[in-house]
């Protein structure tokens, strides 16, 4: 079958890779959005919460989808690792930009590791946890400790630096390098994660601080 024989050259476990990582992308952006209406307030928030979860049938499905992408994505990403470790050269290298030194290319791997960890103790708070607890009142009392937002304002930053690297090398594998864009692609590599990190760490910081205190 060709997908499989495509899946298992070079060059397609690096599309699976992007691929999986442009879903993961969109997902964040989607998440972002919805952190972002805990600024209008609680009812609002509660809200959306509801509305979210009221087709179970299509959150049951949505996070199956979304687990089989992550793994997938994590998968292949040790795969390539490992793999990359026994090749001293690389075919597929590209001389555009220089990234073999860039701390987030260094620690794809460490980085990958710490966000799969956070994700796991994330559901475990946040989804698992506090089932009799409203989702408003658990985000306020979490993310108000001191030592709960400090952890998650290191995650965040954690995710901008393989960020950073991930969304330059998905564009890369995409074949997204033109010299007249390349400016654009560099700015686009800091942009992108710098955008999760506010708000993400907007939301953390807006408990951590005290401006929500009324939320």
């Amino acid at each position: 079958m060709w997908f499989v024989k495509f899946v298992a050259s070079s060059i397609g476990k690096k599309f699976v890779m992007a691929f999986t990582g442009l879903l993961l992308i969109l997902f964040l952006c989607v998440h972002a959005a919805g952190n972002a209406i805990i600024f209008f307030g609680s009812e609002a928030f509660l809200t959306y919460a509801h509305a979210l979860h009221a087709v179970p049938l299509v959150v049951v499905l949505f996070s199956s989808g979304l687990a089989v992408v992550l793994l997938a994505h994590i998968c292949f990403g040790l795969y390539l690792f490992f793999e990359n470790r026994t090749e001293s050269d690389s075919r597929y290298a590209v001389s555009v930009r220089t990234v073999k030194y860039s701390l987030a290319s260094k620690t794809m791997h460490w980085s990958g590791l710490f966000i799969f960890l956070f994700l796991i103790f994330h559901l475990a708070v946040f989804t698992f946890g506090g089932k009799d607890i409203p989702i408003s009142t658990l985000v306020e009392e979490r993310l108000g400790d001191f030592s709960f937002g400090i952890f998650y304002l290191i995650s965040f930053a954690v995710l901008a630096l393989h960020l950073s690297h991930g969304f330059w090398s998905m564009l890369q594998t995409f074949g997204v390098n033109h010299p007249r864009y390349n400016d654009l692609i560099h700015n686009l590599t800091y942009i992108v994660p710098l955008f999760f990190f506010v708000i993400f760490g907007g939301v953390t910081l807006y408990f951590l601080t005290g401006l929500g205190a009324n939320f």
